[in-house]
């Protein structure tokens, strides 16, 4: 389970053959090695991490704005009920683009493939701030979207080239910060711009801020590819990109969580037409992206091979377990303190604070100990339970817990999110050739997109299912269905209820809460299962060291042949 190795590398399905590179005739060139670990002098480097977390700190502070901003837009084009498709549009096009950031930054280079995701997070958020309708907003959220999927991934990727594996956690951890501050800033800095200067002034406010990330990154960004890549024709490269591969799985993907997150925002019906259909219908884009990047591609976007392999199919999971119950608990515990509790928005979100400041200290911890320990499993076996223990103490609130518990209960919840989510990453670094790593990476991002979206969106359905069946069974006779809704689309509603429905209405969403975060329990104990797999590497204190282990690891492949 925890074995020390640097050389082996388990597939769950093991077809006996030698690991090598997808489209290579053999390993990374000792020429393409010495160049990916060239030193970067402290100087660069500070300009670079400034570029690329500059872009991730934007990218989080987008996400949130957005969600401040749902309903002065939805009453600014009288187009209420479509607010919540900025959100979904915009989530559904990370998820499903964010796989193909991780290969196209090995044919067009990690300034490239950065400069892409900025450039489309860029114009998406310029559309927005221009945009003439809701509908347009909507596209322009995707068009967002695509770039956005590229930030996180691509900045690590690059990060990665640029730092010892030891060292790494750490700067993963003041990445996590930046992204974190940038949530946390989002929502009160998107309701000040919308009463100072209106809506718009929110996104275009960005735009200087990006173009300077963007000149920072084509200026200070110079990760060379091996020179069998480098020296090719820019036709020649992309026609490298698996261009069927990656559209077949964005249909898969889109076709997998829209039908969900359209069950969770509208209120549609799992028996509706459109959900089962659209979930029945990914079995063929899905089918076809298997068979194309088993039988087709030479360049597969998300080689299969590496899903088999022991330590990179754990880390997938733990990623998109540990995203799910950590964004559920984000999103379901303001809404306790807001229809349970009764407390006003600004409390609900207060209850937030403590979360987000252990989402902080467990990324620092996570790279502080990987530096000094150079191990990562128990750490991540750890942070898991960490997160089981949250949750398990959400179940157990009720009308006696104490002003204690409700505020700090959440705490390790957010820090063991965020240690688990550090760790895993140089886990999979760790595990994966010199080759692998940038799409390992996407591997990694992809999963805790996924993750993200599948935990909001079904607390969200699952929140709203037990909810209606508890209403009913508790308000009934003349007038029922309309206070029904009314509580169900407002909590702050209720305190206008006479008591006896009032009480039913707080009853009510009582149980809906104690129901998610029973599910939660249920996705931390899957979470804790996930990390057992996962193999402990050695973690090289240089680039020398680095190097040396790669150049060990290809010589054992090039044996096996």
């Amino acid at each position: 389970m925890t074995a020390t190795t640097d050389d082996e590398r388990t597939p769950l399905l093991s077809n006996g053959l030698p690991v090598t590179p997808d489209g290579l005739d053999s390993p990374v060139s000792p020429i393409s090695q010495k160049a990916v670990f060239k030193e970067t002098s402290f100087g660069d480097l500070v300009w670079i991490l400034v570029g690329l977390w500059t872009a991730v700190f934007l990218g989080a502070l987008d996400g949130t704005i957005v969600a401040t901003l749902l309903s002065p837009i939805g009453s600014y084009f009288n187009k209420s009920n479509q607010a919540s498709y900025l959100g979904t549009s915009y989530l559904l096009s990370v998820a499903a683009c964010t796989p193909l950031y991780g290969r196209l930054s090995d044919i067009i280079g990690r300034k490239g493939a950065m400069l892409l995701g900025v450039g489309l997070f860029t114009l998406g958020t310029l559309l927005c701030g221009l945009a003439p309708s809701m509908e347009f907003l909507i596209f322009a959220r995707a068009v967002a979207g695509t770039g956005g999927g590229g930030l996180m991934t691509v900045s690590s990727i690059t990060v990665t080239d640029l730092v010892p594996l030891r060292k790494r956690g750490q700067y993963q951890g003041v990445a996590n910060i930046c992204f974190g501050l940038g949530a946390g800033l989002g929502g009160p800095l998107g309701g000040w711009l919308n009463d100072a200067m209106g809506w718009r002034f929110a996104f275009l406010i960005q735009i200087p801020f990006l173009l300077l990330s963007s000149a920072v990154i084509a200026w200070k960004v110079n990760v060379p590819l091996p020179p069998a890549v480098q020296s090719l024709p820019l036709r020649d490269k992309l026609n490298r990109i698996d261009y069927l591969g990656s559209f077949t799985l964005v249909l898969t993907i889109s076709a997998v969580l829209l039908p969900i997150s359209l069950k969770a925002t509208e209120d549609i019906p799992w028996s509706h037409p459109l959900v089962w259909g659209l979930l029945a219908g990914s079995i063929i884009p899905g089918s076809a992206f298997v068979w194309v990047e088993s039988n087709w591609s030479p360049y597969p976007i998300l080689p299969l091979r590496l899903i088999k392999e022991r330590t990179v199919l754990a880390v997938a999971l733990t990623n998109f377990f540990v995203s799910a119950q950590a964004f559920s608990v984000l999103y379901n515990v303001p809404m306790y303190f807001a229809a349970v509790r009764q407390a006003s928005a600004s409390e609900s979100g207060l209850h937030l604070l403590p979360n987000s400041v252990a989402l902080a200290v467990g990324s620092l911890f996570a790279g502080w100990e990987m530096r000094r320990s150079g191990k990562y499993w128990w750490l991540i076996f750890g942070s898991s339970l960490m997160s089981l223990l949250a949750t398990i103490l959400l179940v157990f609130w009720n009308d006696g817990t104490s002003w204690f518990e409700l505020w700090f209960d959440i705490v390790p919840s957010g820090f063991g999110a965020s240690s688990a989510i550090t760790a895993t990453l140089i886990a999979i670094i760790a595990s994966a050739s010199r080759d692998d790593v940038a799409v390992a990476t996407g591997i990694t991002y992809t999963f805790r997109t996924v993750g993200q979206v599948l935990g909001v969106s079904l607390s969200g359905a699952t929140v709203q299912g037990v909810l209606v069946r508890q209403l009913r069974e508790r308000i009934t006779g003349p007038g029922s269905e309309k206070i029904i809704e009314q509580v169900r689309h407002s909590t702050s509603s209720i305190s206008d209820l006479e008591p006896t429905l009032r009480k039913a209405a707080l009853d009510s969403y009582a149980v809906a809460m104690r129901v998610v975060f029973i599910g939660q329990v249920v996705t931390a104990v899957f979470l804790v299962l996930s990390t057992l797999p996962i193999q402990e590497f050695p973690l090289p204190g240089s680039h020398e060291e680095q190097a040396e282990i790669e150049r060990r690891r290809q010589e054992r492949l090039s044996n096996r042949i």
